[in-house]
């Protein structure tokens, strides 16, 4: 009768670019409490900038000893704040994608033979070979060419990976390590992804790459669901695969949390570990899309997440086995979002939202047949240069615009470029479709207006919690537990509150300036 009563919680955590944040819900799915480490701010012996370290040529790296300090410190704060960890049934976690986490040898009895009495850090202080190479690192274009080239060039690596080679993907990183580091790839005994390194951290073993994570990889097949041998081959040598491991579905529970964990902090010994996944992926579960519906993460760079039933071979944006009931999803990054919105902001209306919004107020939706594609910085989908386009109702190009139209053609043409992209991808529109916004811009409603417009489809806002990647990764924990305990949690239907929705000649504006969109493309020269 006690066990059927007793209180039930559940945590995630999220190791981010800049800090590691934990939170905790109850069976509702509310939160209950939250803590965060700042790494440049709490932990400056590390040196860190941005919570990484820039080096020569394009390297951008983390010691890995950094995550551990911090998850060490984050568990204190967590007891702080009140939390009875005597209640969490399960756990698990999200990381920032990419980066690798180089295991020395054995790696998996100094995990286990943690004591209570130590911090983890000094216990894991000679646990990692080199320091991590992380998403911003740029350094392995070569190691890019040459792994396309061995596959059969880069529209039949997409085709097997879901990605085209990037140099912040780990298959290209890990042929850099054997390429110019040779030494320190024979004596690495596991390669982790950032998100199965901090699962490890947690079930006191080297835990298994989930198969979301692990499709950011270029090395998974994503249909077969194993590692491509042309791939491995490329990147590694016979030992690569043993390096890996076999991964798992993002849904797995990989075992009862570490002995260190239960001695140390209280846990149940019972308490279930599920697979970490990518922070993209976990944002998606945390949005807990339906089908047919699009996350849109409005942030410094935007980034839209959907469903998919059957993978496509993306010549932009990425396909990723699915952390949730959809087999896969996709993921397009437009490294202009928020930093561009703010630029042209400042320079059209004095550094004010509020006189930003009045310029559109000026103006009409479809905004007189005059649109703009704006890149300040090299953008992602589509690859290309940073460039400014102008056009007027006739297809001329334009030097400039009266600031009021540039203002909606700014957004207007980044939610065409949205919704362009997406259905590149294989997103369709019906009566269904629903985009839910979330990151920092998803509060203004002008943007959410042309969002809705542009799409044909409401908007809607996640009323939980602002950070879909943390609160996805609790979620994830509840729900494998609910699943695998055959016990049904009060939380379980997503909580969204409408924003916008789409004026009812929507799609006779828009649609056309789609088709426009896609011919002003045709004209910007991509990069390679």
């Amino acid at each position: 009768m006690l066990e059927e009563i007793r209180k039930k919680t559940f945590l995630g955590f999220d190791f981010s670019t800049q800090r590691l944040k934990a939170v905790v819900i109850d069976e509702s799915y509310a939160v209950l409490q939250e803590a965060d480490v700042e790494f440049d701010v709490d932990l400056p012996e590390f040196r860190t900038s941005g919570g990484v370290i820039r080096g020569e040529d394009g390297e951008v790296t983390v010691p890995p000893l950094l995550w551990v300090k911090a998850l060490d410190m984050v568990m204190d704060k967590l007891i702080v704040e009140g939390v009875d960890f005597s209640t969490v049934e399960a756990l698990s976690g999200a990381a920032q994608q990419h980066g690798s986490v180089w295991w020395a040898k054995g790696a998996d009895e100094r995990l286990a033979n943690l004591s209570p009495e130590q911090f983890l850090h000094t216990q894991l202080a000679s646990a990692f070979v080199v320091d991590s190479p992380v998403w911003m690192d740029c350094s392995t274009s070569a190691d890019c060419r040459a792994l396309e080239e061995a596959v059969g060039g880069a529209e039949e690596l997409a085709r097997i990976t879901g990605s085209r080679a990037y140099e912040r993907f780990t298959g290209a990183q890990i042929r850099k390590m054997r390429r110019t580091r040779a030494r320190a790839y024979a004596a690495t005994e596991r390669i982790s992804l950032v998100s199965s390194f901090a699962c490890s951290l947690l079930a006191g073993r080297v835990a298994p790459l989930d198969l979301a994570d692990g499709s950011g990889m270029n090395l998974l097949d994503i249909r077969s669901m194993q590692w491509c041998e042309k791939a491995l081959n490329a990147c590694g040598d016979d030992t690569l695969r043993d390096k890996l491991g076999a991964p798992v579905r993002s849904a797995t529970t990989v075992g009862a949390v570490g002995g260190y964990f239960v001695q140390r902090y209280g846990f149940p010994p019972t308490c279930r570990v599920v697979a970490f996944t990518g922070d993209n992926c976990s944002a998606l579960a945390g949005l807990r899309l339906q089908p047919g519906w699009v996350g849109l993460s409005l942030g410094t760079s935007d980034t839209l997440l959907l469903g998919l039933r059957e993978p496509c071979a993306p010549t932009a944006g990425h396909v990723l086995v699915g952390p949730t009931s959809a087999p896969y999803m996709a993921l397009l990054c437009f490294a202009n979002g928020s930093l561009t919105r703010q630029a042209h902001r400042d320079r059209l209306a004095g550094r004010s939202w509020p006189a930003f919004d009045e310029l559109l107020r000026a103006t009409v939706r479809g905004n007189m047949g005059y649109m703009g594609i704006y890149f300040e910085c090299a953008e992602i989908v589509p690859r290309a240069a940073p460039l400014r386009r102008l056009e007027d109702a006739g297809g001329r190009a334009l030097e400039r615009l009266a600031p009021q139209f540039e203002a909606r053609a700014l957004l207007e043409g980044q939610a065409l470029a949205r919704r362009a992209h997406a259905e590149d991808m294989g997103f369709t529109l019906d009566e269904k479709s629903r985009v839910v916004a979330t990151g920092g811009a998803s509060v203004n409603s002008a943007l959410l207006q042309i969002f809705a417009d542009v799409f044909n489809a409401p908007v809607y806002v996640q009323d939980s919690h602002a950070n879909a990647a943390l609160l996805g990764a609790a979620i994830r924990a509840a729900e494998v537990w609910s699943e695998e305990t055959g016990i049904a949690l009060s939380g379980s239907e997503p909580t969204v509150s409408p924003a916008a929705k789409p004026y009812p000649d929507a799609e006779r504006i828009y649609g056309p300036m789609l088709r426009r969109y896609r011919k002003m493309l045709e004209h910007i020269p991509t990069l390679l």
